[in-house]
């Protein structure tokens, strides 16, 4: 059976997982964590493409048979007929999407505000302290720590909306799929709404997929795939699912100093896109 390809990127902190978590409610549906997909497809072109040995025998038919097997091998266990596969660089590759899967693109992107992203990510931090000589160190105090920078609030935020930070890169990744041309296959998905207008959220997810509607529940929520967080993260709680649908977020006021709030003013691009 050809299976249907969708894909969902976004910003870190902004409900993913928990869309994710609903989607599976629709037996149609598999909607897996975080994959490797985009960059096994990457990194296998770009092998052919410096391989000596390639372009002393090319074979662009095969080269582009091998690169667009990838995604059905990896989902080749499942049987849903309609597959979401996650990445935050799709947005940056939908040539990859439409020249090797063959499918057009239809990107769903979470989205929230800067603030409440960092504000999570410092609560996150705090429920999964840094000790010094501790086996497991979580991925942003580690990179901090290569880099010599003293770990403070400050610190933190200024990496994770850094360029080289978690947030900074999926940003620049919508950003980059939006220059590119590709604005009308991203469909942005307000946090906000997911926990407030959970069935209409959805319901916009679907007519924008041109997928039947399907009645949600928002009870008894599970996170039916989920990664080993403590040991890939080193933060045994990142991809956590509340059982009900809510949301328990501090308020950033409470947590961010003013100097990162004023920084965080006028980062919501996706609000003020053409419609």
């Amino acid at each position: 059976m050809k299976k249907t390809f969708y894909f969902i990127s976004g910003l870190p902190r902004s409900g993913s997982t928990v869309l994710r978590s609903l989607l599976n409610q629709n037996p149609r549906f598999h909607a897996g964590s975080a994959s490797p997909i985009l960059s096994t497809m990457y990194s296998v072109e770009n092998h052919l493409q410096q391989d000596e040995l390639f372009h002393a025998n090319p074979k662009p038919q095969q080269a582009h048979s091998i690169i667009s097997s990838i995604i059905y091998q990896f989902y080749s266990d499942v049987d849903n007929p309609v597959v979401f596969d996650s990445n935050r660089a799709w947005p940056a590759r939908v040539p990859y999407i439409e020249n090797y899967i063959g499918q057009k693109a239809k990107i769903i992107c979470t989205v929230r505000d800067y603030e409440e992203i960092l504000t999570s990510f410092e609560m996150l931090l705090r429920r999964n302290p840094y000790q010094h000589g501790q086996r497991r160190v979580d991925f942003i105090s580690e990179q901090l720590i290569k880099l010599n920078i003293p770990l403070t609030l400050e610190n933190r935020c200024e990496y994770i909306a850094g360029p080289q930070g978690i947030l900074g890169q999926s940003a620049n990744a919508i950003m980059e799929g939006i220059q590119q041309g590709h604005l009308d296959k991203i469909h942005f998905v307000e946090y906000k709404n997911i926990i407030n207008h959970p069935q209409e959220t959805l319901n916009s997810i679907y007519e924008f997929l041109g997928e039947e509607l399907f009645k949600h529940t928002f009870n008894n929520l599970e996170n039916q795939t989920r990664e080993q967080d403590l040991q890939t993260y080193g933060l045994s709680d990142m991809h956590e699912v509340r059982k009900k649908l809510k949301s328990t977020s501090e308020n950033p006021k409470d947590v961010l100093t003013s100097e990162i709030l004023e920084k965080c003013k006028n980062t919501d691009f996706w609000r003020r896109l053409p419609i």
